[in-house]
């Protein structure tokens, strides 16, 4: 499942990163995606679902609200193991 989200007059498509962490179904990454190709911009962050456990479930559980909210506490790909620390 993918959602979009406008954040500061940009639309973000949201989507699980499909890494299996050491936490199984209790805490899934996130990945934020602005435009394609090598220009592309990733952000990432960790979530924990309070309904479902599977990825693409709760993610479509989250609220318009939460997903704004976990976009603002996400780090940059560079960062992240989930996005291959910003390979392309």
């Amino acid at each position: 499942m993918r959602r979009r989200i406008v954040i500061d007059g940009e639309t973000w498509e949201a989507f699980p990163s499909g890494r299996v962490n050491v936490y199984g179904r209790d805490q899934f990454a996130l990945v934020f995606q602005l435009g394609t190709g090598p220009q592309r911009k990733q952000r990432v962050t960790r979530y924990s679902p309070i309904g479902h456990r599977s990825p693409d479930r709760a993610l479509g559980e989250l609220s318009d609200r939460q997903l704004y909210d976990l976009f603002r506490q996400s780090q940059p790909a560079w960062t992240a193991p989930e996005a291959a620390y910003g390979a392309r």
